[in-house]
């Protein structure tokens, strides 16, 4: 008969479940460490930035939306009148004086 194959059926070998899920598992144990890695990093970099602007603040230095904002430290206005009066006052001093008289021997 031409039809009837003389070599045995074939049968083919069923995985096991183990086998077909331990790819997929070992996917999410990676993407899990790459998540908990990612998010160790976030907290790093907003503690760091928190530290940062503190001791910014500190010094008068602000970032805000518009970017970075110096301030000024408090003078008060007596010190400062009266510190610019003293330059004007010793630079018209200087400047009015009298030539120093040469003295001839």
């Amino acid at each position: 008969m031409v039809w009837k194959s003389k070599s045995p059926p074939q049968i083919e070998a069923k995985s096991s479940i183990l086998s077909q899920l331990l790819p997929l598992l070992i996917l999410l144990v990676i993407v899990a460490g790459g998540a908990f890695v990612g998010y160790q990093i976030y907290l790093s970099v907003n503690k760091i930035r928190d530290t940062t602007e503190k001791r910014m603040a500190k010094k008068n230095v602000v970032f805000t939306k518009d970017g970075l904002k110096v301030g000024v430290k408090h003078v008060e206005q007596e010190k400062y009148v009266d510190a610019t009066q003293s330059w004007v006052v010793k630079a018209w001093n200087y400047g009015s004086a009298a030539p120093p008289a040469v003295k001839r021997k």
